[in-house]
């Protein structure tokens, strides 16, 4: 997946909504016309051009199906694998890439069976027993993701991942105390392992523990610069009532992507309840120009404006977020604020 599951959070759970309706179990199987199209993409029409001169070449279909998912082209990534698929029908890396794709492009059902497959083919493999127990966890298959991890700890009863997935699935199933218990185990096995000091952070934060805190400077630890660590240690920091050192950590967290568009949203919001009104309408400003599309930052924004008596630029910012979101009750009351006002 382009996006690893097992850190915060579940967001490819939404491929549950498409669980019971897969579609058609041989969508995609067949290679179909291997004719080259023009896509306007340098590396991706290079590629057509090497497999008009050499059709079968199962490596090519695959690198070709790797860069159309990159590029979120899913149906013909799906038939680049299967044909890779046909050419070379056990190879573990291409079954792999092709569950991705059906998982992200919300074909769960397919997904999963593609990793069953690759399951039976290669049964003591574990970086594909792995998988196949994330991909069984993300569907709430929770006892057979479960009985996936007990193999791969028959045959690597000390394997960090492992506890790792036991840890996520107790999480999912809301069990704090074995979800500490295995998260805990896989980092005395792995102590770089990031993702497990992230989530023991996330749990003893839950509960109100302050270890919560030396959890997320393991991760950071780990990896300095890994935005997830970043955001989730700020997220702590705020939540604690630690807001100057709340903000510090996003301006972190900019200093290495300054795209991302949540530390100035963040930000923003923690200038509110500092009551630092302008330095909050900045932070907006910059979430918006950096994502367009942000549509709390558009209401936040006008909020601020409101408050700096700027009515006629928070009007602007609430018709904006009414105009992406025109049910959005806090937006629409700010807009009748202003108007009154004015």
């Amino acid at each position: 997946m382009k996006t690893k599951i097992k850190t915060i959070g579940l967001a490819l759970a939404l491929a549950l909504i498409a669980f019971g309706c897969g579609g058609n179990s041989q969508e995609g199987q067949e290679g179909g016309d291997e004719a080259v199209m023009t896509t306007g993409n340098p590396a991706i029409d290079g590629l057509s051009a090497e497999i008009a001169q050499n059709p079968n070449d199962a490596e090519l279909y695959a690198e070709r199906g790797r860069m159309f998912y990159e590029n979120n082209g899913y149906d013909e990534a799906i038939r680049d694998m299967n044909k890779a698929l046909s050419l070379d029908s056990t190879n573990v890396d291409y079954l792999h890439l092709l569950a991705d794709v059906y998982l992200d492009y919300f074909k769960s059902r397919q997904a999963l069976k593609t990793m069953e497959r690759a399951a039976e083919l290669y049964p003591e493999r574990i970086p594909t027993l792995l998988k196949l127990s994330e991909f069984q966890m993300i569907l709430r298959q929770y006892e057979e993701s479960m009985k996936t991890i007990d193999r791969i700890l028959k045959l690597d009863p000390q394997n960090a991942e492992a506890y790792f997935m036991f840890g996520m699935n107790f999480k999912e199933l809301g069990d704090t105390v074995r979800s500490i218990n295995s998260f805990q185990k896989a980092v005395e096995l792995d102590s770089e392992l990031l993702d497990g000091w992230i989530n023991l952070g996330q749990l003893y934060a839950a509960i109100g523990d302050p270890l919560a805190m030396r959890y997320f400077d393991n991760a950071i630890r780990v990896a300095p610069d890994n935005i997830t660590a970043l955001h989730a240690r700020a997220d702590y920091l705020s939540d604690i009532g630690q807001l100057p050192e709340a903000i510090e950590m996003y301006r972190r967290i900019v200093r290495v992507d300054q795209q991302y568009e949540d530390a100035y949203f963040n930000s923003g919001l923690i200038y509110l309840d500092m009551d630092s009104v302008e330095q909050a309408r900045q932070q907006f400003d910059l979430a918006v120009k950096t994502s367009p599309t942000h549509i709390r930052a558009y209401y936040f924004r006008g909020l601020a404006q409101e408050m700096l008596g700027n009515a006629e630029a928070a009007k602007a910012d609430y018709e904006q977020a009414l105009q992406m979101a025109p049910n959005y009750e806090d937006a629409q009351e700010g807009l009748e604020r202003v108007k009154e006002a004015g």
